[in-house]
């Protein structure tokens, strides 16, 4: 028998409704997993669903989710080619804040406080994956395809290939 997780507190569960609020309004549908331990969560945590980071980029006033594989790194020359733009920075933890409505580690387009634009890895095409939920410890599964028809996001080649 294992231990009961902690319970999450009355915030967590806020984020979470405000994700799940968000979703149910664009058509989408995602189901909420709660990960059993903590540290770095695993696809093995999702029942084995490629784990997808956002990340907030600042580009001049306004800001961009992208979201790519947890292990991968976007090519930022990519992601500025695509936006049409010369300089892109990754605001720190209050801007990211400010920004989303999350702190880091839950950041996710779903229930944004503001719905910046998405831009999403073309690797995760076709794929059920795993995004933040707003809460530590929750993942959204959802088909990455339909994430993006939802938001109106522009999918793009932004990793390298595992190859490479």
């Amino acid at each position: 028998m294992t231990d009961a997780a902690p319970a999450p507190d009355a915030n967590a569960l806020s984020d979470t409704t405000r994700a799940a609020s968000d979703a149910a309004a664009r058509g989408l549908a995602v189901d909420f997993v709660v990960r059993d331990g903590t540290g770095r969560p695993t696809n093995a945590d999702f029942g084995g669903a490629q784990i997808v980071k956002s990340v907030v980029v600042q580009r001049g006033d306004s800001f961009v989710f992208v979201l790519t594989p947890l292990d991968g790194q976007f090519n930022w020359a990519k992601l500025r080619a695509h936006l049409g733009v010369n300089r892109l920075s990754l605001p720190d933890a209050d801007a990211a804040f400010a920004a989303t409505g999350y702190k880091r580690g839950t950041i996710t387009p779903l229930g944004s406080s503001t719905a910046w634009p998405v831009i999403i890895d073309e690797s995760l095409s076709g794929q059920t994956v795993v995004v933040g939920a707003g809460s530590p410890g929750v993942g959204a599964l959802v088909h990455a395809d339909e994430l993006a028809r939802a938001y109106g996001a522009d999918v793009v080649q932004l990793t390298s290939a595992a190859t490479e």
